[in-house]
């Protein structure tokens, strides 16, 4: 059985999640890890076929304004940020990006990408850990989409 393909949206948001990990583990500037992810031997390929435009905004902009999302996502935490695998954090800097700041991105589609995300590259239970996060995180910052959605369900065929 062939595995589904990913579509360029899906893999933009592999790659900044690779960025902000690698970023997380080196220190190195975006400029040097946009270069990596763009040559690297394992995400050359991905680059290629990626959303290159979200990849970027994605990546940029969860670095750039890292405390100031994880502010927002602190108070949902259960533990010190410093305990959070750096995968974790990674993905809950973009969920909460993408929530926070970029409203034509449906909620659903936000969370069901951070949790195929978690379940991807993160440890045995992180997607239930993300799940809730951003899961809490979204009742604050979409309340009106959210309630929008129970108030209008999708009509079935």
């Amino acid at each position: 059985m062939n595995a589904p393909v990913k579509t360029p949206r899906r893999l933009a948001r592999e790659l900044a999640l690779a960025g902000l990990y690698q970023w997380q583990l080196t220190g190195n500037s975006l400029p040097v890890i946009e270069e990596t992810l763009e040559t690297g031997e394992e995400t050359a390929g991905d680059w290629l076929r990626a959303d290159r435009g979200l990849t970027l905004s994605l990546l940029r902009n969860a670095a750039e304004h890292a405390a100031e999302l994880e502010a927002e996502f602190v108070p949902f935490v259960d533990r010190p940020i410093n305990e959070l695998s750096p995968i974790e954090r990674s993905i809950l800097l973009l969920g909460t990006y993408e929530l926070k700041l970029c409203p034509e991105t449906p909620y659903r589609v936000v969370m069901n990408e951070a949790i195929e995300l978690a379940k991807n590259f993160g440890g045995t239970d992180g997607h239930k850990f993300v799940n809730g996060v951003l899961d809490k995180l979204a009742q604050r910052l979409r309340a009106v989409e959210i309630e929008h959605a129970r108030n209008n369900p999708p009509k079935r065929r």
